[in-house]
């Protein structure tokens, strides 16, 4: 998760150093004169490739080999990255589009791959902590990522960036495919004693697939999924909406951030790397104590419902009422600015255990399937948004990042709002295929009559 998000959001920082053209680095490297709609492109266009292979993905590594296909994916990740100064300089930004476009199909089997790994090697009483542990990488990769890369734009210059994260990429797909395995007993060096921990622990679900598997094999349509009975559910919905509110915010700020830092708050390449990871180190800090209370609150009996619908409206509410403060304010200070920054991404690491979590609560049996459709449909919005933002902010102007940071808060209000409204948090019926068949049958033969 370190090394996919080092690699996804080094071009936010990477494009300022690029396209700068007043830089006090004696570097000899090519800077781009890239208007506002060409850099959204650029930005954006990771996404393009993520969003058309996430389900796919997610049945490849169910099928093949969760391991095998996230080293592969890396490797090739990798390579891209690195190639990117190279075309950029070739094929302008076009070919740049085109090495990010690879890049997104390449990372789409990251979440479906680390999903499944997680549920071979984590043992269930361990599965939440290691888990949040694993996903919590999104947010630290991006606290190292862009420090580092400020540090590279202002002493080396700013290829290195795509050097430095790509050769990082291909060092770990190569590790990860020699030492990783889809499972323990797949493992070749693993100690029998933590083999037998890990199995023995996971055997109440090995024996609940095996009934599944029974039942697969006794009745075909059983085990098929409810697609119909997904597509109209309301809770469904009410996390497709609130997914995209998540990624509306949450790519707006860390794609555009940088940009902000520079031409608004006035930092300096090195400075604008650190200042920008800041908001993101305090949200992977919150991201533990978040998860722990939060099952803290389940111990105490506190309704399932009622954890999930607080730490997302901590998560989305939060950073809007800070963004509304930092545009209504106009606040030009930089200190002020970056503190209430880092309070609006900060808060945001309650959605870990709002929302994301929720794709569980309704069917965990089809939870994987959800969260594809779900992130599939969100990776959209984290296309349009950056998109929005450049066509909004078309100079160096306070009032139009005004505008930026409302519209955020507006759909970050507006989605978990509906979220508390329609979304629950019980198991929904069509989480057992057989039952969810019987009421599709039966919904054809009320229409018959």
């Amino acid at each position: 998760m370190v090394n996919g998000y080092c690699l996804r959001v080094s071009m936010s920082e990477a494009i300022v150093a690029m396209t700068e053209k007043n830089q006090t680095s004696d570097h000899p490297f090519e800077i781009y004169d890239w208007k506002q709609s060409e850099k959204s492109m650029i930005i954006t266009s990771f996404f393009w490739g993520y969003a058309i292979m996430q389900i796919p993905s997610g049945c490849i590594a169910a099928v093949w080999s969760a391991q095998k296909l996230l080293s592969v994916g890396a490797l090739l990740c990798g390579i891209l990255n690195f190639l990117i100064p190279t075309v950029a300089h070739y094929g302008d930004y076009i070919a740049v589009c085109i090495c990010r476009v690879g890049m997104g199909l390449c990372q789409s089997c990251l979440l479906p791959c680390i999903h499944i790994l997680l549920s071979k090697w984590a043992p269930p009483l361990e599965r939440s902590r290691l888990g949040t542990f694993a996903y919590a990488g999104a947010q630290f990769g991006t606290v190292i990522c862009f420090p580092i890369s400020g540090e590279l734009a202002a002493n080396v210059g700013w290829p290195y960036i795509f050097y430095v994260f790509g050769a990082l990429s291909i060092i770990w797909s190569i590790g990860f495919f020699i030492f990783g395995s889809d499972s323990p007993s797949k493992h070749s060096w693993i100690s029998k004693k933590e083999r037998r921990y890990i199995e023995n622990s996971l055997k109440t679900i090995d024996k609940e697939e095996k009934v599944a598997d029974k039942e697969k094999s006794d009745n075909e349509t059983v085990m098929r999924t409810p697609w119909k009975a997904i597509f109209t559910s309301v809770p469904m919905w009410a996390l497709v909406i609130v997914h995209c509110g998540q990624n509306w915010g949450y790519w707006t700020l860390i794609t555009e951030l940088p940009t902000y830092m520079n031409d608004i708050l006035k930092f300096n390449l090195k400075e604008n790397g650190w200042v920008s990871a800041l908001p993101y180190l305090v949200m992977w800090i919150l991201s533990f104590p978040i998860c722990w209370l939060a099952d803290y609150a389940l111990k105490k009996d506190i309704s399932k419902g009622i954890i999930r619908k607080v730490c997302n409206t901590i998560a989305h509410w939060g950073p809007a009422v800070a963004l509304i403060f930092l545009s209504t304010m106009s606040v030009h200070d930089p200190t002020i600015a970056t503190a209430i920054l880092v309070i609006a991404v900060g808060l945001n690491a309650g959605s870990l255990c709002g929302f994301q979590i929720n794709h569980i609560d309704l069917s965990p049996n089809f939870a994987g399937t959800m969260m594809s459709i779900t992130n599939c449909i969100a990776s959209v919005t984290a296309i349009i948004a950056p998109i929005v933002c450049n066509m909004i902010v078309y100079e160096k102007n306070m009032n139009q990042w005004n505008v930026v940071f409302y519209l955020a808060a507006a759909i970050y209000i507006s989605g978990n709002l509906i979220f508390i409204v329609f979304g629950s948090s019980e198991i929904q019926p069509w989480n057992n295929p057989k039952n969810a068949n019987v009421q599709e049958q039966s919904e054809k033969e009320l229409t018959v009559i």
